[in-house]
């Protein structure tokens, strides 16, 4: 059984982030728009569960070629895992690098807008990124072996921030383990 755990932001994780990318880009740079650091990891000041999460931003089209060249690299396709717009990627003997979630999103997909929208926004308010990181921390010790309940602890805080950014907050909540950490 995982244990879920919230540490404070670590800097080191734009590096790893930065790592984990720079065996990514050579293998599917001519397919795809951008490599996006998402997530609590990627927001200086927030707490988070030490896991890096990245999403491969692609035209619709791509998708194929973008799947083909990953393989060859180690990350195997999960399918979308209930969430439209977002195809998630598993690996194996990456222990040179970062844990982390990998996942290939459509340009236009609501997923990727609600991604990009919650991290920039708490990249600039603090007191929302307080707020979260707070949260955070109390779902984790309320739920230490239970990632839904945890993520389910946190969405009324994201809830708040979508609205805040002008985003339809609706998503199922039947896949919830399936959301970011």
């Amino acid at each position: 059984m995982r244990t879920i755990t919230v540490v404070p932001y670590n800097p080191d994780w734009k590096n790893s982030f930065d790592k984990i990318k720079n065996e990514l880009y050579p293998a599917v740079s001519d397919v795809i728009l951008s490599i996006e650091h998402i997530g609590s990891t990627a927001v200086p000041g927030l707490c988070a569960k030490p896991i890096i999460d990245i999403d491969i931003v692609i035209e619709k089209d791509f998708f194929d070629g973008v799947k083909n060249q990953l393989a060859k690299i180690g990350y195997f396709h999960m399918g979308d895992l209930g969430i439209e717009g977002r195809e998630a990627f598993k690996y194996e003997n990456k222990t040179h690098l970062m844990e982390h979630h990998l996942y290939v999103c459509d340009k236009d997909a609501d997923e990727l807008k609600r991604h990009i929208a919650l991290r920039d926004f708490l990249r600039v308010n603090k007191d929302y990124r307080l707020k979260y990181s707070a949260t955070k921390i109390t779902m984790a010790n309320r739920y230490p072996h239970d990632i839904d309940n945890y993520i389910l602890g946190k969405q009324p805080i994201i809830m708040e921030i979508y609205e805040q950014c002008g985003l339809n907050p609706n998503f199922s909540t039947v896949r919830l383990s399936n959301f970011l950490s």
